[in-house]
């Protein structure tokens, strides 16, 4: 491939992860306002919205951070300092690691909100708030810790003139580790990434049998001449379902362009960019997902919109 066409798929995988953090960015932004005002206005809030708004926070700070980086990356001004490098890439990482424990999460409990009475997780539906919260806190202390080794690790380039040094981005280096130190934390991220993946497969797999089950009464009760329609919780169960798919298919993607073209500090640019466009694609299609399936919240933007418009005629 010449240099010519290098460039031209540079810019355009750069300008097409640019695109997707802004898109990601916005309607993060658009499901974290409506869940925070519905809380707001209500004053009440179910396990699963709390868990959808504490997942678009985390989604839309990943992607204004990784934009930061990209920045870095490409575009280049002035070098950052140690505080700047440890700070952006310790954050970045933090919340990658929040995004698959909050959709690990996310879909048991919608488990737990579908399953039946006589279910052993029915004892679960109506536990308090204070749970929820307490499970937030317990996966930020979690994922904190297990990402800390950033904090010591994350240099900025221009402090440190060791070859062996790893570049993530043009200001910020990673320091060589040990082996045992290096080999110890990666077993923990595979583990961590196993056993969570396991468990949305479980919740997952839990949820199709019972919209089987649910299905199956549904034409039972059709061909008895009624018309039966999806309740709102099996309108939500697809809406997470979709939602662990597209999270699943991009992990895998990532896995896959990360194992092929190898580590995504290297210095391929175009590399580079579809690496960054697949790690980051969750955080910008899974909030449009739960938007485009969400008539609530089309419907509450659409009022808020007109009574706007109306209040401005009126002035």
């Amino acid at each position: 491939m010449s240099r010519t066409n290098i460039l031209s798929s540079f810019i355009a995988v750069r300008d097409t992860f640019f695109l997707e953090v802004s898109i990601g960015i916005t309607a993060n932004a658009f499901l974290l306002l409506f869940h925070g005002l519905s809380f707001f206005l209500t004053h009440r809030a179910t396990s699963t919205s709390l868990t959808i708004g504490h997942l678009a926070l985390k989604h839309l700070v990943m992607l204004i951070t990784i934009g930061f980086i990209a920045t870095d990356i490409f575009e280049s001004r002035e070098l950052w300092d140690d505080i700047t490098c440890k700070a952006v890439i310790y954050s970045y990482q933090v919340m990658r690691s929040l995004s698959l424990c909050n959709t690990c999460l996310l879909s048991i409990l919608q488990a737990i909100t579908l399953s039946p009475r006589s279910s052993c997780l029915a004892k679960f539906k109506h536990t308090s708030s204070h749970y929820n919260i307490s499970g937030f806190v317990f996966l930020w202390v979690f994922n904190l810790s297990i990402s800390a080794h950033f904090l010591l690790s994350t240099v900025a380039s221009t402090n440190c003139t060791s070859h062996s040094l790893i570049v993530v981005t043009k200001s910020c280096s990673l320091l060589p580790q040990s082996y045992l130190p290096r080999h110890t934390i990666s077993m923990l991220w595979i583990f961590r990434d196993v056993f969570l993946i396991g468990l949305m497969a479980i919740s997952s797999g839990y949820m199709v049998i019972l919209l089987c089950r649910h299905n199956r009464r549904s034409q039972h009760l059709h061909k008895t001449s009624l018309s039966p329609r999806a309740s709102p919780e099996h309108r939500a169960t697809k809406t997470i379902l979709l939602l662990m798919s597209v999270f699943v298919f991009l992990y895998l993607m990532d896995c896959t362009v990360f194992s092929f073209s190898g580590l995504w500090w290297k210095n391929d640019p175009v590399h580079v960019c579809v690496q960054m466009l697949v790690g980051n694609g969750y955080a910008t299609i899974g909030p449009l997902v739960l938007i485009s399936s969400e008539r609530r919240m089309i419907q509450f933007f659409k009022y808020m919109w007109g009574k706007e418009s109306k209040c401005s005629i009126v002035h």
